[in-house]
C-alpha cells in the first residue's frame, strides 16, 4: 500500500530531523549514511532489478517519456539559472532533482493504490528504462560536472563516472548476473536494497532545515513547481501525442508527477550539491505530493473517462 511507503518515509524523515535538533549524532552522520547508500545499498538494488529487465516494443512511448521530460526539464532549469542567478551547485541540484523522480519507492505503491494493479507494469517500464538509466547516465554526468569548486574537464568527468560504484553494478547486472541468483545471494542483496529507503530518508532528515536562507527559497519553489506540476503536464501532452490507451496513459503521467528521487538526493548531498536545498526539495516534495498525486489521478480519471 502507498500508505505504508509514505508512513516509513515520513517517519524516518521526522526521526532524522529530531536527531539533528537534539544533536545526538555527529555532524558527519548524514554524509556517512549517504556513502553507505552509495557504496552498498544502491549497487545491491541494481544487481537485483537490472537482470529482470524485459522490453516490449509497444511500450516505447512509456520508456521514451522520461527522456523527453529530461530534455525539457534541463532546458527549463538552465534558463532559470540565469533568471534566478543560481549558484553552480544549485543548478546541479535542480538538474538532478527535477529530472529524476521517485518512480519506484513512491511511484510503484502510489500507482498501484491510485490506478490499480493493471497499471503497475507500465510504472515499472517507466522506472527501469527511463528513470533508472537516466540516473546511471545523465545523473552521473551532472554529479561529475557540477560538484567541486570548478567545472572539471572531460577526462576528469569520465574518471568520476567510472569510479561510481552503481555503474559497476549496472555492468555486472547487464552481463553476468543471473535473473534468479542463488537464494542466499538474492536474500542478502534484497536486505541491503531494502535498507536504502530508511537510510536515505534518515540522512535527508538530518540535513533538512525548515527555514532556508532567503536566497534558496526561489530555487526551492522553482524545483517543486517543475517537478510536481510542469513535468506531469508535459507528460500528459506526450501521452496524448503517443495515443496511449488506459491505463498506460494514466500510469505514464502519474509516474512523471512523483516527487524527486531519494537516491538522487543522497548522491547530490554526498557530492556537496547544495545539501540544504536538496534536502528541502525532497522533504517538501514528498509532503506536497500527498496532495498533488491524488489531484493528478483525479484529473486523469476525468480525461480518460
Amino acid at each position: 500500500m502507498a500508505v505504508d511507503a509514505f508512513a516509513l518515509i515520513l517517519a524516518m524523515l521526522a526521526l532524522g530531523m529530531l536527531f539533528a535538533r537534539l544533536e545526538v549524532l555527529p555532524e558527519s552522520a548524514a554524509e556517512t549514511l549517504n556513502r553507505v547508500v552509495l557504496y552498498v545499498c544502491l549497487p545491491a538494488a541494481v544487481l537485483i532489478y537490472v537482470p529482470r529487465l524485459r522490453f516490449d516494443p509497444s511500450l516505447v512511448g512509456v520508456a521514451v517519456t522520461p527522456w523527453l521530460l529530461a530534455v525539457a526539464s534541463t532546458a527549463l532549469v538552465l534558463a532559470l539559472t540565469r533568471v534566478l542567478r543560481l549558484r553552480r551547485d544549485e543548478t546541479g541540484a535542480l538538474l538532478l532533482l527535477t529530472v529524476l523522480g521517485n518512480s519506484s519507492f513512491i511511484g510503484f505503491p502510489m500507482v498501484r493504490a491510485l490506478l490499480g494493479d493493471e497499471a503497475l507494469p507500465y510504472a515499472v517500464v517507466y522506472d527501469q528504462f527511463g528513470t533508472f538509466v537516466l540516473l546511471s547516465t545523465f545523473g552521473l554526468y551532472v554529479l561529475a560536472r557540477y560538484s567541486g569548486d570548478a567545472p572539471p574537464g572531460m577526462r576528469e568527468i569520465v574518471v568520476r563516472i567510472v569510479r561510481f560504484p552503481p555503474l559497476w553494478a549496472l555492468v555486472v547486472g547487464l552481463t553476468v548476473m543471473p535473473e534468479q541468483p542463488p537464494t542466499w545471494i538474492a536474500g542478502g542483496l534484497q536486505k541491503l536494497a531494502d535498507a536504502l529507503l530508511p537510510l536515505v530518508m534518515l540522512a535527508v532528515g538530518l540535513s533538512i532545515r525548515l527555514r532556508l536562507p532567503r536566497d534558496e527559497l526561489r530555487p526551492l519553489a522553482a524545483g517543486l513547481v517543475i517537478k510536481l506540476v510542469v513535468m506531469p503536464a508535459c507528460a500528459l501532452l506526450l501521452s496524448l501525442a503517443f495515443r496511449m490507451p488506459s491505463p498506460m496513459f494514466e500510469a505514464n503521467v502519474l509516474e512523471s508527477a512523483m516527487p524527486s528521487m531519494i537516491t538522487a538526493a543522497a548522491l547530490a548531498i554526498s557530492h556537496g550539491l547544495a545539501p540544504r536545498l536538496v534536502a528541502a526539495l525532497v522533504g517538501y516534495g514528498i509532503v506536497l505530493s500527498l496532495a498533488t498525486l491524488p489531484a493528478w489521478a483525479w484529473l486523469l480519471e476525468r480525461l480518460s473517462g
